[in-house]
């Protein structure tokens, strides 16, 4: 009977251990705000480009 009472707790101590030994992973990032405004650098790039255009259709 003592030896079954050992084992017994020998279980619930290594299922203890493996229980409180699991590594939880880190919380998801947050995701980025709709609606982000468009960069300035992107207008000032589509502005350039059709003023290109224009001056290379005229020669």
């Amino acid at each position: 009977m003592k030896k079954i009472k050992l084992i017994v707790l020998f279980i619930v101590f290594l299922s203890v251990q493996s229980v409180s030994g699991q590594i939880v992973p880190p919380p998801a990032p947050p995701p980025p705000p709709p609606g982000l405004p468009v960069d300035g650098g992107i207008v000032f790039l589509l502005i350039s480009g059709l003023f290109y255009g224009v001056k290379k259709l005229k020669q």
